[in-house]
């Protein structure tokens, strides 16, 4: 029996998906508003067996329309993916239902970001929330996009408290060159 914890070989988070009811919708908002870059796009992908069940956990007759991949900064990429179910939608899920969720971006200066979403007609959802006990040091706010999933943006320029005595390893802002 081996000693390692985890998947080995495993580097970090390569890309992110989900699914949008509106593909143009979903790319004005990614790369106006949030910034980010379309790297490429996949075309449609159904089939006539159970692979869609198998592989993605779908009803087989599900149809992926069409899948558009994109790069925000320095993180994971993500994969946007529009269905033709064949069972419906669902709606959104909430952050306290079973598969809530929030992608969280880091920005230099939370202030100058939600003044931008703000000015972007961006639903911000209330005001910057200042961390405490471990996550002393950083300030968050959340917003949705123009189909109700959570985004959040993060900052804490000068580190978390956590940081203190946690070893160096990890990139943050206080220490890029970590």
């Amino acid at each position: 029996m081996s000693s390692q914890r985890g998947i080995p070989g495993v580097r970090g988070v390569d890309h992110i998906g989900f699914t949008v009811p509106d593909l143009q919708e979903a790319h004005h908002f990614l790369v106006d508003i949030l910034g980010c870059e379309e790297i490429y796009q996949l075309g449609a992908r159904q089939a006539d067996d159970e692979w869609m069940r198998t592989h993605l956990g779908v009803h087989p007759r599900t149809v992926i329309s069409e899948i558009h991949f994109y790069r925000l900064g320095n993180g994971a990429n993500f994969e946007v993916f529009l269905y033709e179910s064949a069972e419906g939608q669902r709606p959104q899920p909430r952050n306290s239902d079973i598969g809530g969720h929030h992608i969280a971006f880091y920005v230099d200066d939370l202030d100058v970001a939600v003044d931008y979403l703000r000015a972007h007609n961006v639903d911000v959802m209330g005001e910057p929330t200042a961390s405490r006990q471990s996550a002393a040091g950083q300030r968050w706010i959340y917003f949705r996009s123009p189909w109700g999933m959570q985004f959040e943006l993060v900052s804490f320029p000068n580190g978390k408290a956590y940081e203190d005595d946690a070893p160096r390893t990890l990139w943050h802002p206080a220490h890029p060159h970590l």
